[in-house]
């Protein structure tokens, strides 16, 4: 008995000390971040729910709805995703052919997913920008989710070290005071944190729902306003709180230098 106890009070001891939660991500990566080849116009978008500081997937059942909006039409394409591996977890992907000049939002609600370390539900609303063939009206138009982030910094086409810019509407009013989560996807892992807390960088929105951060590196950055969810999923015969984040992903590039 005495061994019993003193195992489990290590194991509560762990869990104390165990650090910073993970921050959850949902993601909606293209192959491209712009398209402006018309023979290089078929986009691969990948749908996936990870860690991407980490590099550690989590499995993600078939979103509820996956689509697109571009010129102010809204097109559900949920029946062109196909099942991939994203960090060897079920994720989703589907391609998409650029026909004309345009700024794609894509956009995925999934499934909620439970986190029992957290004993709730998590269900990210997330979007992507992607403009073709020289255009780019229409980048700043929220889409109408429950949750998301409107960018007021332009979404694509930045260089790395600029402010990135955006505005948390719920509900599709400005929130104040919520906090955002901001990752690198380390999709090479090619960077390491130099200790837990810089894993996840965090911002607060202002009275006006608006947040900045500094993008340091190149690659592709998300940003996940996370909010509650009005109502509950019933599990196991209890209520559950639901985590209803905002999400915006963003890529930031290094300048090309010309060849002497």
């Amino acid at each position: 008995m005495t061994r019993a106890i003193s195992t489990l009070s290590l194991a509560l001891t762990a869990v104390l000390w165990a650090g910073p939660a993970l921050a959850h991500f949902g993601m909606v990566i293209p192959s491209q971040d712009v398209v402006t080849d018309k023979n290089k116009a078929s986009v691969a978008i990948t749908v996936s729910f990870s860690h991407p500081m980490e590099g550690n997937g989590m499995d993600m059942a078939k979103p509820k709805s996956f689509g697109v909006v571009d010129g102010g039409k809204k097109t559900d394409l949920t029946a062109t995703l196909k099942p991939a591996k994203v960090m060897d977890h079920a994720a989703w992907t589907a391609e998409y052919a650029f026909k004309r000049p345009g700024v794609s939002t894509f956009f995925v609600v999934p499934e909620p997913y439970f986190e029992p370390a957290e004993d709730k539900f998590i269900e990210h609303l997330t979007k992507v920008v992607v403009p073709s063939f020289g255009e780019e009206e229409g980048w700043s138009e929220p889409v109408g989710l429950a949750a998301e982030i409107v960018p007021l910094t332009r979404p694509f086409g930045n260089y790395v070290g600029n402010v990135f810019t955006g505005k948390v509407l719920v509900d599709g009013k400005p929130a104040a005071g919520v906090p955002v989560e901001v990752e690198f996807y380390n999709k090479d892992k090619a960077y390491e944190a130099p200790n837990e807390y810089m894993t996840t960088q965090v911002v607060t929105t202002d009275a006006n729902g608006v947040f900045n951060y500094a993008v340091p590196f190149g690659g592709w950055w998300g940003f996940a306003a996370l909010t509650d969810a009005p109502e509950t999923i019933e599990k196991d015969g209890a209520a559950k709180k639901v985590e209803r984040g905002a999400v915006l992903w963003a890529k930031f590039v290094e300048p090309k230098r010309k060849k002497k």
